[in-house]
C-alpha cells in the first residue's frame, strides 16, 4: 500500500512537543526533526492527554502551527507535512485510507473497510484504528461516521467532531447521510 508518511524509524527518533491554541481547545504536538508523530486534542475531557516526556519546544513546530491557523482560518483543505505515526500495518492501512476522505466530505466505517479490500465484519477494527489515530485533524478521523450518519465515538469528543465537520462544511452531508 502507497502511504503518505514516513517509515517508522522517523517516529522512534528523539521526540519534542510544543501546545498551541485553536478554535477547538489547545492542540498538543509532538515530533522530532524529521515529522510530526502526534496532533493530540489536549483539553479532551475524559480523553484529555498527558504531556510527553521530552523537550518543549516552545514554537518548534512553525510549519504545522502555519497549516494548522490556515485550515481554521478555512484558507486550507489539505495538509502538506511530513507525518510518521506509530502504528501496527493494519493501523497505517487505516490511517492512509483516511488522508483520502476528502475535506467537506464523510464516510462510515465501512466503506473505509471496504477502501481497504476487507468486508464490512471490519468496520469495528476500522473504528479501533480510528480511535487510535495519533495525528488528528490532519489525518482526518473526524470525518469517519456511522453508516447511518451518526456522529459516533471521537477522542476529542463529538462536539468537537461536529465543529470540525460543520468547519469543513461536511455537516449537511453527514446528517443527511450523503457519504464519500
Amino acid at each position: 500500500m502507497n502511504t503518505p508518511f514516513l517509515p517508522p524509524s522517523a517516529a522512534t527518533e528523539e521526540v519534542g512537543y510544543d501546545i498551541v491554541d485553536s478554535p477547538v481547545g489547545r492542540l498538543l504536538l509532538t515530533g522530532n526533526e524529521r515529522a510530526l508523530t502526534g496532533l493530540y486534542l489536549a483539553d479532551g475531557g475524559k480523553h484529555s492527554v498527558t504531556v510527553p516526556k521530552g523537550e518543549r519546544r516552545e514554537g518548534g513546530f512553525p510549519e504545522v502551527t502555519r497549516q494548522l491557523r490556515e485550515y481554521f482560518a478555512g484558507q486550507r483543505t489539505e495538509f502538506t507535512l511530513p507525518l510518521a505515526p506509530a502504528g501496527s500495518d493494519f493501523q497505517i492501512a487505516v490511517w492512509t485510507q483516511l488522508t483520502l476522505i476528502p475535506f467537506g466530505m464523510t464516510a462510515s466505517y465501512g466503506q473505509v473497510a471496504l477502501a481497504l479490500g476487507k468486508s464490512l465484519v471490519a468496520s469495528r477494527a476500522v473504528g479501533l484504528a480510528n480511535g487510535r489515530n495519533p495525528i488528528s485533524i490532519i489525518v482526518p478521523c473526524h470525518r469517519v461516521i456511522g453508516a447511518d450518519g451518526s456522529m459516533t465515538g471521537y477522542g476529542g469528543g463529538i462536539e468537537r467532531k461536529e465543529w470540525l465537520l460543520r468547519h469543513e462544511g461536511a455537516m449537511d452531508a453527514a446528517t443527511a447521510g450523503m457519504l464519500w
